[in-house]
């Protein structure tokens, strides 16, 4: 043979170190097209940290039951924060940004002012991660991994998460103001904005199904009790002993920022109570109700189904929000791994 051991033992050596650079950079070896562990064409796939910072997951996850078992709300925090970022500009950590020289934060904007939180526990993971690997997972891949894993520590689903998101320099607070859908939302608003995101239907009720953790302010909710077609009347689809109950909560002035559960049986477990209450007429905000009363044959079937089979739900939801983590990620060399992530480098 021509190959001394030693000769093997080098070529063995390249091929590692230039699989490694290609799972580190997904611009170089496959042209960012998700690399020979699939995930679709946006350039993300699961083990893209398995060299550069294979500990990642374990870091988040450590963070995320310290901060749950603290505060219980904070899974539904965490899992709204993704879903806000994603819908505008993409899942590219634009949330995060704080007002700057140069950035007008989305985190004024009406759907997100006086009612994001976690912030401080995305920071918390963030420092983490620097310690371990500088420079390396992303803000906007912190975001996906925890709402990951808010959903399974709440007894949802797990799913296998494509990664390799890069943060943005840019923030859009218009985007913000006009991308995301407003809890009174009708059910053909709601459609069309998911649909202006590539996402059908099912990723509509599967992902409203994300309500069945967390709570809400009364001001979200309060014109359903008193004035829901500016008529002065409330919504007629209101059960009356919930209607009663969240008057109690909410007053006609005053008391906006009263909080009530999204799902009033279970807000601390992720499950399908939330679709079995909008059968009867339990859903909190106009924006859940409606995918049962909004009289769209899909919404109403798939909230039947989800129903009867807490199986499907999960299944789909965890599609979902695989689906949702795709919208326009950055990858390879766009964007930047930021080292503070209320901040641009």
């Amino acid at each position: 043979m021509a190959f001394s051991k030693a000769s093997f033992s080098f070529i063995v050596m390249i091929v590692l170190l230039s699989s490694t650079t290609s799972l580190a950079h997904p611009g170089l070896g496959w042209g960012g097209k998700g690399g020979p562990f699939g995930g679709g064409s946006s350039g993300l796939f699961p083990e893209f940290y398995q060299y550069s910072c294979p500990q990642a997951n374990d870091i988040v996850m450590l963070v995320l039951r310290k901060a749950i078992a603290k505060d219980s709300r904070m899974a539904a925090s965490l899992l709204r924060l993704h879903f806000h970022d994603c819908f505008v500009q993409g899942c590219d950590a634009s949330l995060l940004l704080d007002d700057s020289a140069k950035i007008v934060s989305e985190k004024n904007s009406g759907p997100n002012k006086n009612s994001l939180r976690g912030f401080e526990v995305v920071d918390e993971i963030k420092a983490k991660l620097e310690e371990a690997c500088p420079q390396t997972v992303s803000c906007a891949d912190i975001l996906a991994l925890a709402a990951r894993g808010s959903t399974v520590l709440s007894g949802g689903p797990n799913w296998e998460l494509p990664l390799g998101r890069r943060d943005s320099k840019t923030a859009s607070l218009s985007g913000s103001n006009n991308n995301i859908p407003a809890p009174n939302s009708t059910i053909q608003n709601l459609i069309s904005l998911f649909k202006r995101q590539g996402l059908n239907d099912i990723d509509l009720v599967a992902l409203s199904g994300g309500h069945t953790i967390g709570v809400a302010r009364c001001v979200t909710f309060k014109q359903r009790l008193y004035n829901q077609n500016g008529n002065n009347q409330p919504d007629h689809t209101i059960e009356k002993n919930y209607f009663l109950d969240l008057k109690s909560v909410c007053p006609k002035s005053g008391g906006d920022n009263n909080i009530s559960p999204l799902d009033l049986a279970s807000p601390a477990k992720f499950d399908n109570t939330y679709f079995k209450l909008l059968l009867w007429g339990k859903g909190l905000l106009t924006s859940d109700e409606v995918l049962y009363t909004g009289k769209v044959g899909t919404t109403i079937q798939l909230v039947k189904r989800y129903a009867e089979d807490e199986g499907l739900f999960f299944e789909h939801f965890a599609k979902s929000m695989v689906k949702m983590g795709n919208i326009s990620p950055l990858t390879g060399f766009n964007g930047e791994v930021r080292k503070n992530c209320r901040l641009v480098n």
